[in-house]
């Protein structure tokens, strides 16, 4: 287990350097630009990386060794954070480039980080929690990094906050570096782009996940980008109050993760994601018609709640469910799914601000995300024992 500490930890780290930049960023771009769908590319932007490269590194990954991807590609991020503290009015070009190369490194670290941990730890009851630790750590972050964030926004500035973000990836790149466990790649094959696409297509219950996940993802990526002019011109708050949004959801987010295992343990895999899928929506509607802060608040601790037992649920079925062979092919198709989702949200709830008011768009994209819940319902296997390859 002492990898496995290790991979804790760098994810620790740098998700710390990395959520103090969940408020800045949005909050830099609609500062300098004072523009909705500027600050929606940010999120688009995001979405390109695992989208057009994401399966063709998997199938890399599932042949590589997956340490040295991860070290190395923190190391890139670092790189690309470091060209932001170059941007100004002038030059906020250099914020979406940095953002399309650290999320190309993002391409490349996450679903090596989510193959690599059933090595470490085994595809039994440890990894459920494993990713439960990891999903209740990140949960802490979440909700102590954002307002720390706006706290240096207000204080140190951008800057500061930037070089915390750079020094995070690499102590977070010095920590992986020494692990030592390594997952035996496939050798002698070719590799196929769509190795991840046949093995999601064969497999009932990863195919019915990944169509209910994507729609849903896509009304969250929508809320997402509006999150930043809901709170501003609806709220009446400042820009940086997104930061105690966030924050609500990250209390959320702890809670859930804590539960999530007990949570497998009373209902089936597709009633929990449907379930779980259907409350996040409803705390949608809580959030977007709140009336203060406060209220938002809370409705953003309902979303976390529900919403952090469904990404664990979600990562723990492709974990035990995709052939150990392909697992990076499958995890990076299921990234550039979440990356669709979020390019197709990022701009398209933006440019229906353009015809429809800000209110009427937001309550359309929640009663999106209840649809979503009702194809989960439909597309997944009821059973247990439906969760075979046909």
């Amino acid at each position: 287990m002492r990898d496995f500490r290790k991979l804790w930890f760098s994810g620790a780290v740098s998700g710390i350097g990395s959520w103090l930049l969940v408020v800045a960023i949005p909050f830099y771009v609609f500062t300098l630009t004072g523009s909705t769908v500027a600050t929606g590319l940010t999120l688009a932007l995001e979405a390109l990386p695992a989208l057009t490269i994401g399966p063709w590194a998997g199938v890399l990954l599932d042949r590589w060794d997956l340490a040295r991807a991860m070290w190395i590609a923190d190391l890139a991020s670092a790189a690309a954070v470091g060209l932001i503290l170059f941007a100004d009015r002038d030059h906020v070009w250099l914020i979406y480039l940095a953002i399309l190369l650290e999320n190309t490194a993002t391409t490349v670290f996450r679903p090596a980080a989510r193959a690599l941990i059933p090595a470490v730890v085994g595809t039994g009851s440890e990894l459920a929690t494993a990713n439960s630790i990891n999903a209740v750590t990140g949960s802490a972050i979440r909700l102590a990094a954002p307002p720390l964030g706006a706290l240096l926004l207000a204080g140190p500035g951008i800057k500061f906050v930037l070089v915390v973000d750079i020094v995070s990836y690499l102590l977070s790149a010095a920590t992986i570096a020494t692990v030592r466990t390594r997952r035996h790649a496939t050798s002698g094959v070719p590799p196929r782009p769509l190795d991840g696409l046949q093995a999601v297509v064969n497999h009932r219950a990863l195919r019915g996940i990944l169509i209910g996940q994507t729609v849903f993802l896509t009304a969250n990526a929508g809320l997402t980008a509006l999150l930043v002019p809901y709170t501003v011109d609806r709220l009446h708050a400042p820009g940086y109050a997104v930061g105690y949004l966030i924050s609500g959801l990250g209390a959320g987010y702890l809670v859930g993760a804590a539960l999530s295992t007990r949570a497998a343990r009373l209902l089936g895999t597709r009633e929990l994601i449907t379930l779980t899928q259907f409350i996040t929506a409803l705390a949608y509607f809580a959030l977007f018609n709140a009336p203060t802060v406060p209220l938002a608040v809370a409705a953003a601790v309902l979303i976390g709640l529900p919403g952090s037992v469904l990404l664990i649920t979600v990562q723990t079925t492709i974990q035990r469910s995709a052939p150990t062979a392909a697992l990076a092919s499958v995890s990076a198709l299921f990234f550039a799914a979440d990356s669709l989702a979020l390019l197709i949200g990022a701009l398209g709830a933006p440019a229906m601000t353009l015809v429809l008011d800000l209110p009427l768009t937001l309550n359309l994209i929640a009663a999106l995300a209840v649809c979503a819940a009702t194809l989960t319902l439909t597309v997944v296997p009821r059973h247990p024992a439906s969760f075979t390859r046909h």
